[in-house]
């Protein structure tokens, strides 16, 4: 049997104080009693795969590594636990551990109190349906993985921890009907656009916490109420960056190739910066995001034409565009646009209004679903 360095105990308490350093205090008391009683190593599987700095991961063995493995299973970071081949032939991270604070943060704003029904999408490892059954009692918790091997991981850890909500392999887009209605409904998978299902699954005056995502910015989290007519009205957290919804996901998201041979594009020059609409700036990319539906953008340093390329395109209507830096001035930069949308000018419309808008804070975000699930009204709020 494996030892480990440290306590339980131990590592859950300094694990506690680095998330209450996240949220500027003590996560609430229903929440560190769950995280006492739900152990998160044992959702965790030997080989956990972690970042290595440069961009990718590197495996940690709980065997070979136990020290490493140990600081990993209580340090407040995501953690892959399962790779996938992307459409590109390579591993791409198809599951992970959440963040414990960013965890902490939705239950919170979840609202879950003893009775409530729940529906969880995306089990994971099974460690939110494990604190979610701790508080309202895992009679009350339905969670859902499209996964096969991941649910019969999730289920095995589960009742190792002696927490047994329902757990289903199934396409968590439908939610599930049988268990309906809820009052909470939360993912751990984010979404471009909300599930009829969800909506229709969830009681009037019920909570949906749900990780947002858009083709541009993957950041966010909505905090949604359901309202009597069937819509869905919430603001968007600061917080949350999870891999997107199995039946949302696309086989690519911008392909090699851009500009395309025998493409004759628009050429111009912009004052604006790449960096300031695709940079580090977080506040910017999610206005963008919701402000110009369907565009993608990447960076690109093994281009010929420039020394720093960023990609745009839309894959609907075939529209392209890229605005490359030369190296040297950061005054002026190259713009080549083609098709129907004229992608680079939409961005650059919509940063101009989140600078006019006083750069409004992920929070000011507000959103309207409505019933259909897929038509999004889209607010900013003024600060008072």
């Amino acid at each position: 049997m494996t030892s480990y360095p440290a306590a339980p105990d131990e590592a859950l308490g300094d694990l506690l104080d680095r998330i209450a350093g996240q949220l500027g205090s003590p996560a609430p008391a229903h929440l560190r009693a769950a995280l006492r009683a739900v152990p998160r190593h044992l959702f965790l599987p030997s080989t956990l795969w972690l970042r290595d700095g440069n961009g990718g991961h590197e495996p940690c063995d709980r065997e070979s590594a136990p020290d490493q493995w140990w600081r990993a299973a209580y340090s407040d970071a995501p953690l892959v636990t399962q790779f996938a081949e992307g459409p590109d032939g390579d591993r791409v991270p198809s599951s992970s551990a959440s963040m414990p604070s960013v965890v902490v943060r939705m239950l919170k704003a979840l609202n879950v109190r003893p009775g409530h029904s729940v529906l969880e999408i995306g089990t994971g490892t099974g460690f939110n349906a494990a604190l979610l059954s701790f508080v309202c009692g895992p009679e009350n918790v339905t969670s859902l993985d499209v996964d096969p091997e991941l649910t019969r991981r999730a289920q095995r850890a589960l009742k190792a921890c002696g927490r047994q909500p329902e757990v289903i392999c199934a396409d968590g887009a439908g939610g599930w009907q049988p268990n309906a209605p809820y009052d909470r409904i939360i993912a751990t998978c984010s979404v471009r656009t909300v599930p009829l299902a969800w909506l229709e699954q969830t009681v009037t005056g019920g909570l949906l916490v749900i990780p947002w995502d858009t083709p541009w910015c993957n950041f966010g989290t909505l905090l949604a109420t359901k309202q009597a007519d069937g819509t869905a009205e919430g603001t968007l957290a600061p917080y949350g960056s999870f891999m997107l919804l199995r039946a949302q996901q696309v086989d690519a998201e911008l392909r090699a190739g851009v500009p395309f041979a025998g493409q004759e594009p628009e050429c111009s020059t912009t004052a604006v910066s790449p960096w300031a609409v695709a940079g580090n700036d977080l506040d910017a990319q999610m206005y963008i995001g919701l402000r110009v539906p369907g565009v993608w953008h990447v960076w690109d340093t093994e281009v010929d034409e420039a020394h720093t390329r960023l990609l745009l395109a839309d894959g609907r209507t075939s529209s392209w565009a890229c605005v490359d830096y030369d190296g040297q001035q950061t005054s002026a930069f190259a713009v080549a646009q083609y098709g129907t949308r004229k992608l680079w000018d939409e961005v650059v419309r919509a940063y101009e209004e989140y600078v006019a808008a006083g750069r409004p804070g992920v929070h000011r975000h507000r959103l309207r679903i409505t019933p259909d699930g897929r038509s999004t009204r889209h607010e900013v709020s003024v600060p008072a």
